[in-house]
């Protein structure tokens, strides 16, 4: 009697789709303006630790 016992192969990784994109001054600007409410909330919190 044969084994056949195999190991499957490990998933191969995705490639990063946030690396895969270059980095221009459009998208820096397009992305620090959709964060301003994320920055302005820490902005209040960080003054009540005050």
């Amino acid at each position: 009697m044969e084994r056949t016992d195999q190991q499957p192969s490990p998933a191969q990784p995705q490639p990063n789709q946030i690396l895969a994109q270059p980095a221009t001054v459009q998208a820096c600007q397009q992305d620090y303006a959709a964060g301003a409410d994320v920055r302005q909330t820490m902005d209040k919190q960080e003054a009540r630790r005050r």
